[in-house]
């Protein structure tokens, strides 16, 4: 069974990834990844903005172009900031140095980071608005 399976990785990710991961190259693997999410995030927002910024804009407190929750009462605006904090760190944190830095990332971590963006895409694939 390929780890990717054993994970349950979203299949968009693993046509992103699988390639990649397969030949070793797992930051790169882990790179796209996160570019990938941050181009689906772009093109639902309609932002034109990239990484932390955008997340922040995306998922943010004024206009809000992607909700992920009805945003109605205190919990749902307190899961849709939640998620706001998590996908622009994840582009700050786990995106941006494998973008500006040599990585070696080890297998563990790559599939590590590649079960959270599977996280992140599915739970951007629910969302409330736009409609899916």
């Amino acid at each position: 069974m390929h780890p990717f399976d054993e994970r349950n990785i979203h299949p968009e990710i693993g046509k992103v990834a699988q390639p990649l991961f397969d030949d070793g190259h797992y930051s790169q693997a882990t790179f796209e990844v996160f570019k990938f999410i941050d181009l689906q995030v772009k093109k639902l927002s309609g932002i034109n903005d990239s990484g932390y910024a955008l997340m922040m804009k995306a998922f943010g407190d004024n206009n809000t172009k992607i909700k992920l929750t009805d945003m109605s009462t205190q919990s749902e605006i307190d899961e849709q900031s939640g998620y706001k904090n998590i996908f622009a760190g994840a582009m700050s944190a786990i995106r941006n140095p494998r973008g500006h830095e040599i990585n070696a990332d080890p297998i563990d971590r790559c599939l590590d980071h590649l079960t959270f963006a599977s996280v992140l895409l599915r739970r951007l694939e629910e969302r409330v608005h736009p409609k899916p």
